[in-house]
């Protein structure tokens, strides 16, 4: 066997190259970990392993090269085994590349797909975002052994059942970043309500069938429910919407119009609601009723109204989500006899359920809770910050004594108001289900339209996603 001196002589230049780089990046990394746990430093005990990988080679990671075949012009390999060299040749490409892919979808960035129109017109049904993990800090993994770009479940051509396994299961922590979620962000989140999930039947979500249909319904009907499973917090499914309000603000909505309070630098609450600025992509859902004429499909086509929007009631009686832009061209055509908003109760209760008397478009005023925060529990609040408590925080909560909160929250709603399922039907989105910051759309498919015609939108490809 080689004496280490002998080893560090052979080492080649480019050997020293890559160690240097690699080993200057896990650093970097253990310390972007150890950023607010220095406990974490120990990590730095494992750098001489790495250097070894790209140097001295002491230990055999690629013990199985020496049974590769010899090629053209080589001399006979005596221990040649073409069947293991290939076998173990693939199971190395396929390991290191499993475990690029789960470092960088955990650390750096992954891709979502927009799976609904909540979000229309910002963000549309087939876009595909580029979604980064650095700006709010990534969050370390709470359920660390599972299957990379499956989120909780392997498709059915797998076999289906959980991709990752509950235990070990990690406490909450997040690395450090350089913002926090802001009013007006659009944000990536794990879905709060996707604790209890319903396998068969997801949408709506389990506590929202439970208030419709009773909770001994649809425990007991697997027919048509499925199993009731539970999901630890990164594998509930993800989310994305807009941040509207922050820990610390007060909201209201009245007819669909957000207000706020924030907190000022001394700590109080502004004196007046600030009217939140209407995005120019909001949408609300109107009936269009014309004069009996129809409303061609080109036509629809030029206001921009998407094929998955345009609901025909009865002749002449249309349902559509506008904009206000969109709602004043339809004005202008002389065929349009009357426009009028979608009710309010059309929407359902809301969060939360069964305990107040507010509707989608007036609701509140709510505040949101920010950590530290201490509220006196009262029979008005209690069922506000209740599943906070019991679900989030698992703290005991009682009327008339008062609560401190562990952690921040945000209040996230959709573009498409009155076809968004978000936070004024499940309530706060804790800082621990936090997951990125979409930042561009690096693909979009418009499902409806074959290849070569529209298929792929390619006016929206590089679009920042805001």
């Amino acid at each position: 066997m080689k004496s280490f001196n002998e080893r560090i002589r052979e080492v080649t230049t480019g050997g020293w190259v890559r160690a240097g780089i690699w080993c200057t990046l896990y650093i970097a990394f253990v310390i972007w970990v150890a950023w607010q746990d220095w406990k974490s430093l120990w990590w730095l005990l494992l750098l001489p392993l790495i250097a070894d990988v790209f140097t001295t080679k002491y230990i055999p990671w690629s013990w199985w090269r020496k049974y590769k075949p010899a090629e053209k012009g080589e001399p006979e390999n005596p221990q040649a085994n073409s069947l293991l060299y290939t076998i173990c040749s693939w199971i190395d490409a396929i390991v290191f590349a499993l475990v690029a892919v789960y470092f960088i979808n955990i650390y750096i960035f992954q891709n979502y797909q927009i799976p609904s129109s909540s979000l229309e017109k910002s963000l549309r049904v087939g876009d595909f975002l580029y979604v980064s993990k650095m700006g709010y800090g990534a969050r370390v993994p709470q359920t660390p052994l599972s299957m990379p770009l499956v989120q909780h479940t392997f498709p059915n051509w797998l076999g289906g059942g959980k991709s990752y396994l509950d235990n070990p299961h990690w406490e909450y922590k997040r690395l450090a970043g350089w913002k926090t979620p802001q009013k007006g962000d659009i944000v990536v989140f794990n879905f709060p309500a996707g604790d209890t999930v319903c396998t068969k039947y997801q949408n709506p979500d389990y506590y929202t069938l439970c208030y419709y249909q009773g909770r001994d319904v649809v425990n007991r009907r697997k027919d048509v429910f499925g199993d009731i499973v539970v999901r630890p917090v990164d594998r509930r499914e993800n989310y994305v919407k807009r941040c509207v309000a922050t820990p610390g603000d007060s909201l209201m909505i009245e007819d669909n119009v957000i207000f706020t309070k924030s907190l000022t630098n001394n700590g109080k609450p502004q004196i007046d609601w600030q009217r939140e600025p209407t995005h120019e992509f909001a949408q609300l859902n109107y009936f269009i009723r014309t004069d009996g004429h129809v409303l061609t499909k080109s036509y629809l086509d030029k206001i921009g109204i998407s094929l998955d929007d345009r609901i025909q009631i009865e002749a002449g009686l249309y349902h559509f989500p506008l904009t206000e832009e969109m709602k004043e061209q339809l004005e202008k055509n002389p065929h349009i006899v009357n426009i009028m908003l979608e009710p309010s109760q059309n929407g359902g209760a809301v969060y939360p359920l069964g305990h107040n008397d507010w509707t989608r478009d007036n609701y509140g005023p709510i505040y949101i809770p920010r950590k530290g925060d201490r509220v006196m529990i009262t029979e008005q609040n209690y069922w506000l910050y209740k599943r906070i408590a019991d679900a989030y925080e698992f703290q005991p909560i009682r009327i008339g004594e008062e609560y401190t909160f562990k952690m921040d929250y945000y209040w996230m709603m959709g573009d498409n108001r009155h076809n968004s399922a978000d936070s004024r039907y499940w309530g706060f989105v804790p800082e621990d289900h936090i997951v990125g910051q979409p930042i561009f759309v690096w693909l979009s498919i418009e499902k409806d339209k074959p290849w070569g015609k529209g298929h792929i939108r390619w006016n929206r490809l590089g679009l920042k996603a805001e």
